[in-house]
């Protein structure tokens, strides 16, 4: 009763200007535009909400964006949560984080729907087809975005170099490269280096010279962080996530599907650091030959529906568990049984994600001043810039070449593309996709419909094999 309390208590007009019924329809275009993975949804985010809106500054969205990238689970939806919860308390969070999935669920679900009772449709396929080319310019875009505000002096840089050599060459696990660049700011700038003290403070924003942001640089009143708040947070959020799974084990047993898809991917949102992609071999092995849930191969067919379509590449993950109760429906239709496993799975996946920003950003934003974690968390976006850059090469190598080899020479440990296997339609779209967007600063909406338009063309044709 008392967090209902606090929820209708947020109707009133806040201080910053911007009502509810405004950032519904900000958060819903943010949403509606949320293609390419967490590097196109955060430049999406950061295009709206700081250059074109001016609800936050510069200094605040990265600070935001560093603790969410510490987090397991889609950064992207926790950082929309961050910041919606700064603006409109938790029922603003509730509504940017549960907005910004709400596209995905939708979309992802309609093509479990075609792929379990058609197969992978060829005009699908197609659709796709030309949508990737126009995700990997968004892609590229944002690393150049990012890298321009992130990347201030030649330590940043270096630690940018040394993520993406780290995680693409060397095979670094995600989670190690972030904590490593942590560790690298918080001694830097406790040391006092000058090179890692970026956007210390509370007047950062103004001294980089970037306009002042609607939200301002003050602690809100809500934001303070109290431990009865955290309890309330931790008490809530604990019971939505976690009472689901105890009813179904309950009812039904631990070797019903719904039971395994509660368990499972309840483990997944504890140790998804880095993304879809950091889990999506475990995932995929687990989901194919522990659980006979997928087929060999449809999990990448799960994740070209994810990636060219908004909202979180995790949501993958829905995807697996409709097809898993699709295939084992036990007393249910076979379509409905996949309707609910597809939603169970997306429950357990981002109710979590909500429980680490209500109970812990109150603490981050507290320690925006300390310049010893102000260092930690540039580290860490400069290191983000790699990691992006690791994530743009990585599509880039996907969508351009149909085939690619492992290469296992310690300690080098990647996918090389073989350069025969290279598609031509595929470059062609992709070299145009980001001729348009980097030289002619086509709007992503128009890129992402003439890439499409041009995949669908090229089916009709005969082009595509």
């Amino acid at each position: 009763m008392a967090e209902l309390s606090i929820v209708r208590g947020q109707r009133a007009e806040p201080g910053h200007g911007v009502s509810l019924h405004e950032a519904f329809r900000v958060w819903l275009r943010v949403a509606l535009l949320s293609f390419g993975g967490p590097a196109g949804q955060i430049a999406v985010m950061h295009r709206i909400l700081v250059d074109e809106k001016r609800w936050i500054s510069e200094s605040r969205f990265l600070h935001a964006l560093n603790y969410c990238m510490l987090l397991p689970g889609p950064e992207a939806q926790q950082l929309a949560t961050y910041i919606g919860w700064l603006m409109h308390r938790t029922l603003g969070g509730i509504m940017a984080g549960g907005l910004f999935i709400v596209p995905g669920i939708v979309a992802i679900m309609a093509l479990s729907y075609v792929y379990a009772a058609y197969g992978n449709l060829p005009l699908v396929v197609a659709l796709f087809f030309g949508l990737k080319a126009a995700v990997l310019a968004i892609v590229l875009e944002a690393v150049v975005r990012v890298g321009k505000r992130a990347l201030k002096n030649n330590a940043m840089l270096a630690l940018a170099a040394a993520a993406f050599i780290g995680i693409f060459f060397l095979g670094i696990p995600f989670p190690i490269i972030i904590f490593g660049a942590a560790l690298i700011g918080f001694a830097g700038a406790r040391s006092g280096l000058a090179m890692f003290q970026i956007g210390s403070g509370h007047g950062s924003s103004k001294q980089e010279g970037t306009t002042e942001s609607l939200l301002g640089d003050e602690l809100p009143a809500h934001a303070r962080p109290t431990v009865a708040r955290a309890l309330r947070a931790s008490a809530l959020w604990l019971a939505l996530w976690l009472i689901p799974v105890i009813v179904l084990l309950l009812a039904l047993g631990r070797a019903d599907v719904f039971s395994q898809i509660a368990i499972f991917f309840s483990k997944m949102a504890v140790v998804t650091f880095g993304g879809a992609y950091a889990v999506l071999a475990y995932v995929a092995q687990q989901a194919v030959e522990n659980y006979a849930w997928l087929k060999p191969g449809e999990m990448l067919d799960g994740l070209g529906m994810a990636e060219t379509t908004p909202g979180p590449l995790i949501m993958v993950l829905q995807f697996v568990g409709f097809m898993a109760a699709f295939r084992d429906p036990g007393a249910l239709p076979p379509m409905l049984a996949g309707t609910l496993g597809g939603l169970l799975a997306t429950w357990v996946t981002f109710v979590p994600s909500f429980l680490w920003i209500f109970l812990g950003a109150p603490f981050i934003e507290a320690l925006r001043g300390n310049k010893a974690l102000n260092g930690a968390l540039s580290a860490i976006t400069a290191a983000v810039v790699g990691v992006i850059l690791n994530l743009a090469v990585w599509f880039a190598i996907h969508t351009v070449f149909r085939k690619v080899d492992p290469v296992h020479l310690f300690p080098l440990s990647f996918d090389a593309p073989r350069l025969s296997s290279v598609d031509p339609w595929a470059l062609i779209l992709s070299v145009a996709a980001i001729v348009a967007i980097f030289r002619f600063e086509v709007g992503m909406i128009p890129t992402l419909i003439g890439c499409c338009s041009a995949g669908l063309l090229l089916y009709v044709v005969g082009a595509l094999s």
